[in-house]
């Protein structure tokens, strides 16, 4: 898929920071076929976690028109807006433009109206629809490197609304109930780092596994355990003496989530229960054996993934009753600061111990808490880029390589480009390989990204007047240095820091030669050193004279 405008009429939020905001992303006559990344730079405070908000917000409320089975709520019925975007329905030849409205109305709340092109001409889809649930996004992935509240609204919304009704099934289903349907909204951030490691790992091919630990200097991984405790006092119970799809004494479990236990044991190398207190300990000594296993019943990496998220998401219900209501009404409040404590792990229903890895260089095994924090990003972005290689994904990425060295961020797209997915294409070899078909728009502070990405898909955001501004750069982006970048995108001149250029400014003023040079011979080579130097030839001939 591929957006091709964003108008945003009235989102209520920020304080209408982005009101009235209308981006053209593409041309109309864009097509669905490689992975082209939309990139979105400029200062903190402008807008660019807003925006990529406001897009999963619209997404939502299409999703739950169209699905509400998977989409439960919204987390944003106020927004009024406009959306266009392609997309290649399945085993459709050719991509659909689809434009996606809430308008505001003279008399009551706008609604929403889906339509797509045909000739010159817009045609009225019906929302309930089998074909216009065929113009939907696969999944809306939000993936943010810290605790961005902001991005990650929507997606907790969606989240929570599941959870609400896994456990209204646990607690009162008597009969057997089919699964629930998965969201379409999918947020990655540090919470479900191991869970997206672990479902690669296993059930990712070896040349994926390999593009995952390649920079850590790891080999695979070597084992790995993971705890169930379901005995938990502050677990919700079922109601009365009512026979319910779980016969647990302490956190009830959909047949659902019971089947995922039970599959868990069967690909375990090793196992123990502890009845009293409703424990599992499974341990997973991994080669290709175990991977077979998993590989029954898995069929794909998302599918394992989805399965052990589903199961960390019980980890909620152990948090007080107060805090998890206090999360709902702050989250339909939009109050961005809200998000669910994480528990101790001791105290968690869901959780990965001793997961460790053989290095390239050695037989030891390498603990996972040993990696860097830029470590663990990486091998979460991969993977994550991995498991959803399927077409029709949107990727919504803010600040995806926040936590890397200098070395890493110049390598970020090229790492995501070589990935031995489909979508990993580079430009000159894209006619032997099949299209992405997927959308990608992240935010960055650094320049190394923009240097990747031509400057008809690099966009300046800045703040006027309480208003955001979109722009695209001046100068070509795409090869150009780093030092044009942060001058064009960020307004850095010169790209060095504040403390040695305010000292050099001073400098460059004194009357005194030998202060002059004595500061030369401590800075490093820039461009502003040169101009300093020139003033230091100056007051010398000065002297002179």
């Amino acid at each position: 898929m591929k957006l091709l405008r964003v108008h945003i009429i009235s989102a209520k939020t920020c304080g209408g920071l982005l009101d009235g905001l209308d981006v053209r992303l593409r041309p109309d006559s864009s097509a669905c076929g490689a992975f082209e990344p939309l990139c979105f730079v400029g200062p903190n405070g402008a807008g660019k976690s807003q925006f990529l908000q406001a897009v999963a917000e619209m997404f939502q409320s299409l999703i739950h028109a169209c699905s509400p089975n998977e989409e439960r709520r919204e987390s944003n019925p106020d927004l009024q807006f406009e959306l266009e975007y392609l997309i290649k329905p399945p085993k459709a030849r050719k991509s659909v433009h689809v434009r996606i409205a809430r308008l505001p109305a003279d008399r009551g709340r706008p609604q929403l109206t889906i339509e797509k092109r045909k000739g010159s001409e817009w045609e009225p889809c019906d929302p309930d629809a089998e074909s216009t649930r065929e113009l939907l996004p696969a999944k809306i992935v939000g993936y943010t490197s810290g605790d961005n509240e902001t991005l990650s609204l929507p997606f907790l919304v969606s989240r929570s609304a599941y959870a609400d009704d896994v456990g209204r099934q646990a607690l009162e289903s008597t009969m057997r109930a089919k699964p629930i349907p998965d969201t379409r909204l999918m947020l990655v951030d540090y919470g479900t780092h191991l869970e997206v490691l672990a479902a690669n790992l296993l059930l990712g091919n070896e040349r994926e596994r390999e593009a995952l630990l390649r920079e850590a200097r790891l080999a695979d991984v070597h084992s790995l355990r993971c705890i169930i405790q379901l005995a938990h006092g502050a677990a919700p119970k079922a109601p009365g003496r009512r026979r319910t799809a779980s016969t647990r004494k302490g956190v009830q479990l959909t047949e659902e989530l019971e089947r995922y236990i039970d599959q868990l044991q069967r690909c375990a190398t090793c196992f123990d229960y502890n009845a009293k207190t409703e424990t599992y300990t499974f341990d997973f000594w991994v080669n290709p054996h175990t991977r077979r296993a998993f590989k029954a019943f898995w069929t794909t990496a998302l599918d394992l993934y989805s399965s052990l998220h589903k199961l960390a998401m019980l980890n909620d219900l152990v948090i007080p009753k107060p805090t998890r209501e206090r999360f709902k009404r702050d989250t339909s409040e939009r109050r961005f600061a809200s998000r669910l404590p994480e528990p101790q792990d001791e105290e968690k229903v869901f959780r990965f111990e001793r997961v460790q890895f053989t290095p390239i260089e050695s037989t030891t095994p390498v603990d996972y808490v040993s990696l860097s924090d830029g470590e663990h990003q990486l091998a979460q972005l991969l993977g994550t880029c991995c498991m959803l290689s399927f077409p029709g994904v949107l990727f919504l990425l803010d600040e995806p390589e926040s936590h890397f060295n200098p070395q890493w961020r110049v390598k970020c797209i090229s790492r995501i480009l070589e990935l031995p997915t489909h979508r990993g294409v580079r430009a000159e070899s894209r006619k032997s390989q099949p299209a992405a078909e997927q959308e990608c728009v992240l935010t960055t502070h650094a320049p190394f990204v923009p240097s990747d990405i031509p400057r008809e898909r690099v966009f300046i955001f800045s703040k006027e007047n309480s208003k955001v501004a979109v722009k695209h750069p001046d100068t070509q982006t795409y090869g150009t240095t780093f030092d044009t970048i942060l001058e064009e995108c960020f307004d850095v001149r010169p790209p060095i820091s504040e403390v040695p250029r305010d000292e050099i400014a001073r400098l460059k003023q004194s009357q005194d030669p030998a202060e002059v040079k004595a500061a030369i011979d401590r800075l490093g080579p820039s461009v502003e050193k040169a101009f300093l130097a020139d003033r230091l030839r100056q007051l010398i001939k000065r002297g002179q004279e």
